[in-house]
């Protein structure tokens, strides 16, 4: 899922039972279950072996407890290999309510550490952030790019820097995840900005915001470090209905 290590898992992995779930070839005595792969409609998903609930929502681009309330899961950590999921709301329930756009959305309120001040009187005008769409992004950390997006191997940006700078949201939403649950990423901050972009936040130190928080763009939501990373850095996820984008289209000039 990411460029960034996976050396560890943290949380219950995803429950592997076979009672309506998989089949297995009587003919075959000591086969290995085989996994039901029959495609599922338009919304759903069917979870297989390694799955979390977490990551699930992320790569669909919702919020893990609509998707639980959606299908009346009580333990987010308790899903079963085969089980189809309903990945979008149903008629009439957009999902977790996001807060309306904050003040804070002016540009001349973003910390000077994320934006890099104009080479030239000429430069004066360019915007702290810029606009794809309705989406509008500025850098979340001060640092060199170590790592590009490449769609295959690296789903964001690597930024570097030193351990405990201050990582800021790139911007204004609501914090769907908070934590350290999906392999790969250490410490996550996922923040929801719309029905369509969420941006991501992984390998801090220390997180500094909790899930349900309404965030302002250039705020402070975390520090950097290396967890589940070889190095420090901050790996910076935009996701456009679950799918990776390239961050460089939603960021301006450094």
């Amino acid at each position: 899922m990411l460029a960034a290590c996976a050396s560890r898992q943290v949380g219950a992995p995803v429950v592997d039972r076979t009672v309506g779930s998989v089949a297995t070839d009587s003919s075959a005595p000591g086969a290995a279950p085989v996994i039901d792969n029959t495609p599922v409609p338009a919304g759903y998903y069917r979870v297989k072996p390694g799955d979390r609930l977490y990551r699930i929502a992320l790569e669909n681009g919702q919020n893990y407890r609509d998707i639980a309330r959606w299908n009346n899961i009580q333990n987010p950590d308790q899903i079963e290999v085969g089980q189809v999921l309903r990945v979008k709301p149903p008629a009439g329930d957009t999902g977790t309510p996001l807060p309306a756009p904050l003040a804070s959305n002016n540009p001349a309120s973003v910390p000077p550490a994320v934006v890099t001040p104009p080479a030239s009187a000429s430069a004066s005008a360019a915007p702290s952030a810029v606009s794809s769409g309705e989406l509008r992004l500025s850098w979340p950390a001060k640092g060199s790019v170590v790592g590009r997006f490449d769609d295959s191997k690296n789903k964001g940006l690597n930024i570097g820097g030193a351990l405990g700078e201050p990582v800021y949201a790139a911007g204004a939403g609501k914090v769907v995840y908070s934590g350290a649950g999906l392999r790969g990423y250490g410490n996550l901050v996922i923040i929801k900005h719309d029905a369509t972009f969420l941006t991501a936040y992984a390998h801090n130190r220390t997180l500094l915001v909790k899930e349900g928080d309404s965030v302002a763009r250039g705020q402070k939501i975390a520090e950097m470090g290396n967890s589940d990373a070889d190095r420090v850095m901050l790996h910076f996820e935009v996701r456009r209905d679950g799918k990776p984008v390239d961050p460089m289209k939603y960021l301006p000039p450094q």
